[in-house]
């Protein structure tokens, strides 16, 4: 199934006429984004095809951050059991946004429960974020004006859930520009480098034993040297 191109709102202070006013750049905005929504079910298939430990979804994209999104989610498992989930929204506006570098944004969150030790280590925070730096380095090395945070996350139980024990929890969220000439490269990557870091973030292995290393666009390159220690 194709993922739907989801048309939006102008953004406050803007008109929705003037949005349309011009046909022809608008058709080409909307033919820049049909391509990279291709090459974003491109990197979903291509993940697919070597691991039966993430499944992927549709997932609703929001409509007021982009004249156009779309939305993948995801879902780790370690010996049949969920282990972590993500989200990754693929943004376009031909006009560019404030802190974008081109008129491509992606945005990625990832969550995993993990040991309650790991979750006090001081440098949770710098590791995870290499996780991710590192699987765009392999995957989508042309990203731009990336930021994020790393969050360490404590659920405790009050009243009738006060026995069960505390989780902890690892959550990044992140976002970068894609390189806006190599945007097909660029966004397939993005969707390699986010299932690298959720596997990383759940304890999965880089890549499942006895398949091949995903480089760019589905080329054998090497594995990611980030994997996850202590994870539950």
């Amino acid at each position: 199934m194709r993922l739907a191109d989801t048309p939006v709102p102008a953004r406050a202070g803007g008109s929705a006429d003037a949005v349309q006013a011009d046909a022809e750049p608008a058709a080409s905005a909307g033919s820049a984004f049909a391509v990279a929504v291709a090459a974003l079910e491109a990197g979903r298939d291509l993940v697919t095809e070597v691991r039966d430990d993430l499944d992927f979804e549709d997932w609703p994209a929001p409509k007021r951050l982009a004249p156009h999104a779309v939305a993948l989610a995801l879902t780790a498992y370690r010996d049949g059991q969920e282990a972590g989930t993500g989200r990754l929204i693929l943004l376009h506006d031909s006009a560019g946004q404030e802190g974008w570098t081109g008129t491509f944004r992606v945005v990625a969150q990832v969550h995993a429960d993990v040991e309650e030790e790991m979750a006090a280590d001081p440098l949770l925070g710098e590791v995870g974020w290499s996780w991710l730096t590192d699987a765009l380095d392999l995957h989508a090395p042309g990203y731009g004006a990336p930021s994020g945070t790393v969050t360490r996350v404590i659920t405790e139980g009050y009243g009738t859930k006060a026995d069960e024990p505390p989780a902890t929890g690892f959550e990044l969220r992140a976002s970068w520009c894609p390189d806006d000439d190599e945007i097909e490269d660029e966004v397939c990557g993005a969707v390699l480098a986010w299932s690298d870091l959720l596997a990383a973030a759940a304890g999965l292995p880089p890549q499942p034993p006895g398949t091949r290393a995903l480089g760019r666009r589905g080329q054998g390159g090497h594995q990611s040297a980030a994997t996850g220690r202590g994870r539950r």
